[in-house]
């Protein structure tokens, strides 16, 4: 991860290589398919999606991976299907050298929204 103060989640992404930027800004519209109606910003140095204001879910880029967190509730099928990119008790971790879920985060994100309007 760049080690630089961001001003916008635009200039976090293009603070990384090409590719990994491709798969940032793949992640961004993943999550805001489900979302549109998110805002963003920069929070603790890294991207977060917000709804209605408040931090709904973050993303970040690393040397080798992609990490969303935190975890959302999530019932008993999709907790067994984060189980391989969980690290810690509440980040995922999806591996740069291997296909990114994209369908599996628009799932959590869809839990994220869910356990917020519950």
């Amino acid at each position: 991860m760049a080690e630089d103060t961001f001003a916008s989640v635009d200039e976090y992404i293009g603070s990384f290589p090409a590719d990994v930027q491709a798969v940032l800004e793949e992640v961004r519209r993943t999550i805001r398919a489900v979302v549109p109606e998110a805002g963003e910003k920069i929070s603790d140095q890294l991207p977060t999606i917000t709804l209605n204001g408040k931090a709904l879910l973050y993303f970040s880029g690393w040397k080798e991976h992609i990490s969303l967190y935190p975890i959302p509730p999530l019932d008993d099928a999709l907790a067994a299907e984060i189980e391989p990119y969980r690290s810690g008790k509440g980040t995922l971790k999806f591996p740069l050298k291997k296909p990114i879920p994209y369908d599996l985060i628009t799932r959590i994100t869809q839990a994220f929204v869910q356990a917020r309007q519950s």
